[in-house]
């Protein structure tokens, strides 16, 4: 492939594949995106006036030794999650986003996985706390932290989201926000812990039992009602987060972690599992945490999270400072099961084309999607559009609503649309 005098691909060597200047992915393959690197040469980067390549001042002298325990680059302070204003009506109540626009990959540093609360985070002592499983079983059951700690083990890659995560693009006006303003109560990580079937096969399930009533050691006491059909296929007691001890914000020292579903019902400082015949009908699951429909009535226990993908960057409150080729990308997922396919349109859904998929296609895990763009400078729709195993495909914001209404909260998982105009600027839009 030929590079123009610039470093970009020659216009008439592109595949385009649909409008606005979308390419074929298999270019993402090719140096570069057409060698957009800068060139090594006399009196250019790194040279000296006599051409003589400069060793830099951080390479001159011996740096910091180890530390006990590892902290990002000082030059990356801008990767920070963005808490919400404190309410005081609310105490400890809220959440922090995930800055998605600056991350690649899949996984989520646990510094960085964002974080909803009811009441705060409490300060768990693990020699003092608890696990009770009792309710419908043949035998109650308690467990200490260090008696978790020696049974036998998984570990999963599984994405975790808010089912309020988007709700913002349920209002009438769009939202000048960010992905991570917009969509950041979403994360992906490993978890390790013990599958729960294990410890219920322990206390052994009565007959009637049907659900499973989970309580956090909080101070909002926050509990929630797990089926028991869901609880005995992939539900976890998870103690680690990417390799180390969860951390207390994510529920230290053990929480419930229930794939797939919404978030809320992946209870932090999980304290007790008690069997049920019927839900329990908690706060978290009857005033808050239903869909409410257009003629008023509300659907409850609607757990899983929608087929959904995200254009992390370039994306709302971003630009672009010139015209040429970008790598768009963003990430996918599913509760219903694995990413198959992402399309992205850069004419706001009037042609699609196939992006790659950069990772692994886990179940109920983020994908990680690309394709190289050519922005001629004009204006611009840039969306995605993800297809799950299952055969779910994200749905239109105007599909989304026509099934959920514009009252509802939860679980929006519409197609993102980001604008962009001719001065490079980009913002969320409507279409």
């Amino acid at each position: 492939m030929t590079n123009t005098k610039n470093g970009g691909f020659m216009s008439d060597e592109l595949d385009r594949v649909a409008g606005n200047g979308l390419i074929n992915r298999r270019h993402l393959l090719k140096v570069g995106l057409g060698g957009l690197g800068t060139a090594l040469a006399t009196n250019t980067f790194g040279a000296d006036a006599g051409g003589k390549l400069q060793i830099p001042q951080w390479s001159q002298q011996p740096g910091p030794g180890t530390s006990s325990y590892g902290s990002p680059s000082s030059f990356t302070g801008h990767l920070q999650r963005s808490a919400g204003t404190p309410n005081p009506i609310y105490p400890g109540g809220g959440a922090s986003r995930s800055p998605l626009q600056h991350l690649q990959g899949t996984i989520t540093p646990n510094s960085l996985h964002f974080e909803r609360h009811h009441s705060g985070v409490p300060a768990v002592d693990p020699a003092q706390h608890k696990l009770v499983i009792n309710g419908l079983v043949d035998q109650p059951l308690m467990f200490s932290y260090e008696d978790l700690l020696k049974y036998p083990m998984v570990s999963k890659i599984y994405f975790l989201e808010c089912s309020g995560n988007s709700g913002t693009l349920y209002g009438n006006t769009p939202a000048d926000g960010s992905a991570q303003s917009i969509h950041g109560l979403v994360s992906c990580a490993e978890w390790t812990g013990i599958p729960l079937s294990t410890l219920l096969d322990e206390a052994g399930v009565k007959t009637e039992a049907k659900w499973i009533a989970a309580v956090g050691a909080d101070g909002a006491s926050m509990g929630r009602s797990v089926p028991l059909a869901k609880a005995l296929d992939d539900v976890m007691v998870a103690l680690y987060q990417n390799g180390e001890p969860i951390r207390p914000e994510q529920g230290y020292p053990m929480r419930l972690f229930v794939p797939g579903w919404e978030g809320n019902i992946s209870v932090k400082w999980l304290t007790q599992l008690k069997l049920t015949r019927e839900a329990s009908q908690f706060r978290d699951e009857t005033s808050k945490y239903t869909d409410t429909m257009t003629d008023r009535r509300s659907l409850q226990f609607t757990f899983p999270m929608g087929t959904k993908s995200l254009i992390t960057s370039p994306s709302g409150q971003m630009s672009l400072p010139h015209k040429g080729v970008y790598k768009v990308t963003g990430i996918a997922w599913s509760g219903a099961g694995s990413i198959r396919r992402v399309e992205v349109s850069a004419d706001g859904g009037r042609s699609w084309a196939d992006a790659m998929i950069e990772s692994h296609q886990s179940d109920k895990a983020l994908a990680r999607f690309s394709i190289p763009w050519q922005w001629d400078g004009g204006d611009g729709i840039l969306q995605s559009r993800a297809t799950d195993s299952a055969g779910n495909i994200q749905p239109s914001r105007d599909a989304h609503l026509a099934e959920r209404g514009l009252i509802s909260f939860y679980h929006y998982h519409g197609i993102q649309s980001w604008g962009i105009n001719t001065e490079g600027e980009i913002k969320n839009v409507y279409t």
